[in-house]
């Protein structure tokens, strides 16, 4: 689909210039002097020719049959250029012009021009307001970048054109190699999900990693994003997480959940592995392009030092992979050649005395065991080392087995040349031992994720019916927050069980209803205008006779008249006091791009002070909504403690499949708790003791 931007076979530079420090001349300078094989075509009505080349007056001067162009003129230019690239028959244009939205909102005017232009012209357009576009294996340099970086099978993608610069710079320094460089700048039409899903098709591209500010279509991003996944891993950092300016949420999930937790859960469902920082990135990306993938989480120590050897047990251990245990085989193996201070168990310590070969000896031995998966070296400067012979030997053992090699040298000018040698040949090094373990990490996470079976989506039976006429009802109302009574028939239509209530509108309304139901209830007020009822002395419970109720009564009405003068209160709720079960949350929130966002936690008013909250985008499989639930510590507390049973869990995952299936069903709903749902050890029955439906005005809003 983008060959011609990938592989082009000539290329028109719009813009070039004669005068160096202009973007056009460092364009057509790189495109010259970094070997692109193909024919440039310079356009400068001012110039007759420009380093050998000869210039072209315009666009409609230029031959046919030109496959790309590069674009560095005046942004207000570049629409109507772009048009004329259509007409001329030049399929795809790199816009490194500035000035459109970054620039505000005459800007954002000239940016809908150019996606104009390009609709119409049928010109398929990276940028604008980007470094370019770099391949090394087709030796193309289509930016203004200062480095071509060295053959790679790493291809890099930035929302940042100055992030593309540094990266290049520290990727030459340390001989890191890139397959492809994009910047994507304004992405006016080619995009993240466009482009990682060209690189997901890219025998030249080995791992994907990127930097992003934001995602446009989410939906379609994960989908894309999952396929590509299955295939080659997806190694992303997404900067501006925060969501200054949002608006106010009124569900404990909506007040939790947030930008960086929708990408988070975004990024998880689909595959996408995530990097806190550009080191990381590529501390991980340099572990996927070097070495295969692990067949499993059991990893090796070999160590010149113990304490590193130590540091390097502590990282594997807390990152959750496992230590593994060597066969008998193997310390026999190893004693063979070890001094007799050595330590054969794992982490193999060859102490600081060793020669280079023994570490390609014990690394040898250690790969051959069955139990190891995978190896982690390290290596102290000792006077007795020689750093790039322990290199060497590292190196060439390494390559004699199908599993991953990580290293980390420990220090600086005494094992530089050592480290060199490492990264010349493929094992990727790390300065501190967490760092090199961290990268296995992501390599058997990936690897799990790979082996993932098709997800399967649970659908119950319900009856949507009955929460249409309830949202239509409340939409008719102008009700937004839909009433409790309301929101549990939601519920209801759904299989959720919900309490015994009934609606009173005075004190004496309100004791008939608690016989009918039965002593001890529990009081809640009714209003559309308040949200959180136990905020303002909304609700009551073990209420366990007549006079209780009366008197609560009264005391609800005076207060909550006192403290939201402006409330309307319709009456109370009195309803069945369920005193058995643990107390959970289950929510949903819609996030803006990615839809319906899930979330499990500890239930009760301490919701948002413990934060004890696991967070996934709807729709979700059985084994996705149990996993919600281990990851919180509510998890221990329903499992049970001190001789308490527990909980069904499956029962808990089954109610969160089905808030699923509700979001989804249902897009008019913004967002909703059930807080507490009570789950019972005793009855194995989850009951909605509260809940709470916020929706939108209609359907079109």
């Amino acid at each position: 689909m983008l060959e011609k931007l990938f592989t082009p076979q000539s290329v028109a530079i719009i813009g070039a210039s004669r005068e160096e420090g202009k973007v056009g001349h460092s364009v057509i300078k790189n495109m010259i002097e970094h070997g692109f094989a193909g024919k440039i075509y310079p356009v400068n009505p001012k110039a007759a020719d420009i380093m050998g080349l000869a210039c072209y007056r315009d666009v409609n001067s230029l031959p046919d049959g030109i496959d790309l162009a590069v674009i560095a003129i005046p942004a207000k230019f570049v629409p109507s250029t772009v048009e004329e690239l259509g007409r001329k028959g030049i399929g795809a244009a790199i816009v490194i012009s500035a000035g459109f939205k970054e620039a505000g909102e005459e800007g954002k005017d000239l940016e809908k021009r150019l996606f104009n232009a390009a609709m119409v012209s049928g010109v398929r357009i990276l940028g604008p307001n980007c470094l370019g576009l770099i391949n090394t294996k087709h030796r193309l340099d289509a930016s203004f970048a200062a480095h071509f970086p060295e053959d790679g099978d790493i291809a890099v993608l930035s929302q940042s054109g100055a992030l593309c610069t540094a990266i290049l710079d520290w990727a030459v320094r340390n001989h890191i190699g890139f397959s492809k460089l994009i910047s994507i700048g304004n992405k006016v039409d080619i995009d993240e999900e466009v482009l990682i899903e060209a690189l997901g098709e890219d025998d030249n591209s080995k791992v994907i990693v990127g930097y992003l500010e934001n995602i446009l279509h989410g939906p379609h991003f994960m989908r894309s994003a999952e396929r590509v996944t299955k295939r080659k891993p997806v190694i992303l950092i997404k900067a501006g997480n925060t969501t200054a300016g949002a608006r106010a949420a009124s569900s404990h999930t909506g007040s939790l959940a947030g930008a960086r937790m929708a990408y988070e859960c975004a990024f998880r469902s689909s595959g996408i592995l995530q990097a806190s920082s550009l080191e990381a990135l590529f501390d991980y990306a340099q572990a996927f392009s070097y070495q295969p993938l692990p067949r499993g989480n059991r990893v090796a120590v070999v160590t010149n030092a113990g304490g590193p050897g130590i540091m390097a047990a502590d990282a594997i251990e807390n990152a959750g992979l496992a230590f593994a245990a060597l066969s008998e085989e193997s310390h026999e193996n190893l004693r063979s050649f070890l001094p007799a201070a050595a330590n054969v168990m794992n982490p193999v310590d060859i102490l600081g005395d060793a020669a280079a070969e023994v570490y390609g000896k014990a690394l040898d031995a250690v790969l051959a065991d069955d139990g190891v998966d995978a190896a982690v070296v390290l290596l102290t400067p000792q006077a007795m080392v020689d750093v790039r012979k322990a290199a060497e030997q590292i190196s060439a053992a390494a390559k004699k087995f199908n599993k991953p090699v990580v290293a980390s040298f420990i220090g600086a000018e005494r094992v530089a040349s050592g480290i060199e040698f490492l990264q010349k040949n493929r094992i990727p090094h790390y300065p501190t031992p967490e760092r090199a373990v961290e990268s296995l990490l992501m390599m058997v996470d990936y690897m799990k994720w790979r082996e993932r079976p098709q997800r399967v989506i649970r659908r119950f039976a319900v009856n949507t019916t009955k929460v249409s006429r309830v949202i239509n009802l409340c939409r008719k109302r102008g009700q937004m927050n839909v009433g409790e009574q309301e929101s549990k028939s939601i519920l209801a239509a759904y299989g959720f069980t919900v309490p015994q209530a009934v609606m009173a509108r005075s004190a004496d309304e309100a004791v008939s209803a608690a016989g009918t139901i039965g002593f001890p209830v529990v009081m809640k007020i009714v209003s559309p205008d308040i949200v959180h009822k136990s905020d303002v002395g909304g609700v009551k419970v073990g209420l366990a006779g007549p006079s209780d109720v009366s008197d609560a009564y009264e005391l609800m009405m005076k207060r909550i008249r006192e403290r939201e003068p402006d409330a309307r209160l319709h009456g109370v709720l009195i309803q069945e006091m369920v005193r058995e079960g643990r107390e959970i949350i289950i929510g949903m929130t819609r996030d803006p791009q990615f839809g319906p966002m899930l979330m499990f936690g500890l239930g009760g008013v301490y919701v948002e002070v413990l934060r004890d909250v696991s967070f996934q985008l709807a729709p979700i499989t059985d084994e996705e909504a149990y996993q919600m639930l281990v990851g919180t510590r509510t998890y221990k507390l329903l499992k049970g403690v001190r001789g308490e049973k527990s909980v069904d869990m499956q029962l808990v995952a089954e109610c969160i499949q089905r808030i699923s299936q509700l979001s989804v069903d249902f897009p008019e709903i913004e967002e909703m708790d059930i807080n507490p749902l009570k789950v019972s050890s005793e009855r194995a029955r989850a009951v909605a003791v509260d809940a709470r439906v916020r929706i939108r005005g209609n359907a079109h809003e």
